[in-house]
């Protein structure tokens, strides 16, 4: 059994993830007292964390990997049928209110002094635990907000099991410092080589540091919860990432559809972590549902946000054609959507389909296919093999160059080792991103996207622009709208580009089923979703999570107020 494929089941028998917060480690196997004799113990505990953070694409028929799926149509991205809408009300019971991961992470943390290991390997494992500790802690924080910190692994008997909630200032100000503590003690390397990118190390750390801090950095500072914090949130997102850029360790790599598709990411120079996939050990679905199964198409909005190969947007540049073909809307474009979707369009009822593949808005990805393998038994149903990208040194430019601008820092040097390295990614070359003033430029030239939220820079909308396309169906942009405050872009109401698919001539195809053209035309923009399933974004009360109400009646049976989020 390969340990890196994280499906090893250790935590079922020492610690395993129940919704009970007290429960205890069974005896049958492995006591508490008997299993912490050796670092390889201690490594194999850890293996049972991968699975909780490291989802990659998950498994089997299992496509809540929470990349192109689990909720992502819930965004600007997508133009569905029957568009995702928030929470609206509060659960009974559930809904990510539970700290038995924070209690697996602890008891790492505190067992490991009793390993007899030198200091160097008590400190890395430290880290490490510390790591997932702060991994689980900014996930809670995300969705809720105040969270309880709990820094040792309590009891049943512990009066601090039903502590009020603790600011989320001070929860990310304790994730910082073990963020730091694992920066700086956890191993570059450990393993074998042939483990590099499949272990956490110290690069997993700094890649995840300029991810967590970036989004709690911008979360407070467009929330105006502390200006201060965000500010020190994003020098430490900015540190991290420049940590790796400064390394030299990672490259962007060569070709940017294979870092989705490819069999074996191993030894690929922008993977920092991944997860294997093996036909005779775990297998996924997410390259056979992209080329056997239909989609929830991407909008109109995504599509015309790529650029034209000369650095401009589409409203700005001589060289494009319009979108009343799909030659025309791929022509002369930043590479990047060729990489990603489809150069045909495909609808329900086309008879020229030999699957089954089609979309809601006519636009099919393809970002996740493997062409060798899409009629082979590894592309086919649950069985596909293509490895996974977890973190890469492509997203880690894009935090270090949003955090430098969110800052007020931005240099055109900022620009030119990240946003510019990766358009300089062989088979992409764009023009070089310039920044003027506070304006973005392309061959010395400042422009001004017509389409760019008022409230946000020139310069601020196109790193956005850049992160939008880089990091395309991987799973941010739910995130990103959150931590900017900019859910209203899910609007698809009063922004109507959002359930506008692909142009399309009814009479070019013979056989059209449920597909539906703006205002009842022959021809014009395909509208996905009927009025009556439209999205309209009216509180901002989503922007948390709501606390389940049996952890409110279980906290006052305790005698201790669980306040509720704002709002709910």
């Amino acid at each position: 059994m390969k340990k890196h494929l994280y499906f090893i089941l250790f935590l079922l028998t020492l610690g395993s993830c129940k919704k009970d917060f007290l429960e205890k480690l069974p005896l049958d196997t492995a006591t508490d007292e008997t299993f912490w004799t050796s670092e390889s113990n201690v490594r194999l505990f850890t293996w049972g964390f991968y699975p909780l953070y490291f989802k990659g694409y998950a498994s089997g028929f299992d496509l809540s990997w929470g990349g192109y799926f689990s909720g992502q149509s819930l965004n600007d991205d997508f133009a569905p049928t029957n568009p995702a809408t928030f929470t609206s009300v509060v659960p009974p019971s559930g809904g990510g209110w539970s700290f038995v991961n924070v209690r697996k992470a602890n008891i790492l943390i505190d067992r490991i002094k009793r390993v007899p290991m030198p200091e160097e390997a008590i400190n890395h494992w430290t880290g490490v635990g510390r790591f997932f500790r702060g991994l689980e802690y900014a996930n809670l924080v995300k969705a809720f907000g105040d969270v309880p910190w709990y820094d040792q692994p309590l009891d049943e008997n512990a009066a601090e099991l039903y502590k009020p909630r603790d600011s989320r200032v001070l929860v990310m100000d304790n994730v910082l410092a073990d963020f730091k503590f694992a920066a700086e003690h956890v191993r570059t390397e450990d393993g074998s080589t042939g483990e590099k990118g499949l272990i956490v190390n110290k690069d997993v750390v700094l890649a995840f540091m300029s991810r967590v801090f970036l989004f709690e950095g911008t979360f407070l500072k467009y929330h105006n919860i502390d200006q201060s914090k965000a500010a020190e949130y994003l020098e430490a997102s900015k540190w991290a990432a420049y940590e790796l850029i400064n390394s030299g360790r990672y490259s962007v790599n060569t070709n940017y559809r294979n870092l989705f598709s490819s069999v074996s990411l191993a030894g690929n120079p922008e993977i920092i972590l991944y997860r294997q996939y093996d036909k005779a050990q775990i297998t996924h679905s997410l390259m056979s549902y992209v080329n056997r199964e239909s989609q929830t198409g991407v909008s109109k909005d995504l599509i015309e946000s790529y650029l034209m190969n000369d650095g401009l947007p589409i409203t700005q540049s001589s060289k494009y054609k319009g979108d009343q073909t799909i030659q025309n809307v791929m022509a002369d474009r930043d590479p990047r959507i060729n990489e990603t979707f489809a150069t045909q369009i495909r609808l329900n009822g086309d008879p020229a389909l030999k699957y089954a593949n089609y979309s809601t808005s006519g636009y099919i990805v393809h970002k996740f296919l493997n062409e060798s393998l899409k009629d082979a038994n590894e592309g086919l149903s649950s069985s596909n093999i293509t490895d996974a990208p977890v973190i890469r040194y492509g997203e880690v430019l894009m935090n270090y160059v949003e955090a430098s601008a969110e800052l007020g820092s931005l240099t055109q040097n900022d620009l030119d080792i990240s946003i510019n390295v990766l358009r300089d990614r062989p088979g992409i070359n764009l023009p070089h991103l310039q920044v003027i003033g506070n304006s973005p430029a392309v061959n010395g030239i400042v422009y001004d996207d017509p389409k760019r939220d008022p409230q946000v820079s020139g310069i601020l909308w196109e790193i956005r622009r850049e992160r939008r396309i880089e990091l395309a169906m991987e799973g941010f942009r739910l995130s990103d709208l959150r931590r900017w405050k900019k859910l209203e872009y899910t609007d698809n109401f009063n922004r109507p580009d959002i359930n506008r698919g692909a142009w399309i001539r009814k009479t070019d195809y013979a056989n059209l089923s449920n597909v539906v053209i703006e205002n009842g035309a022959e021809e014009g923009y395909i509208i996905p979703a009927a009025r009556q399933a439209y999205r309209a974004f009216n509180n901002d009360k989503v922007y948390l999570d709501p606390i389940p109400l049996d952890q409110i009646k279980l906290y006052a049976d305790q005698g201790v107020e669980l306040k509720q989020n704002p709002g709910w």
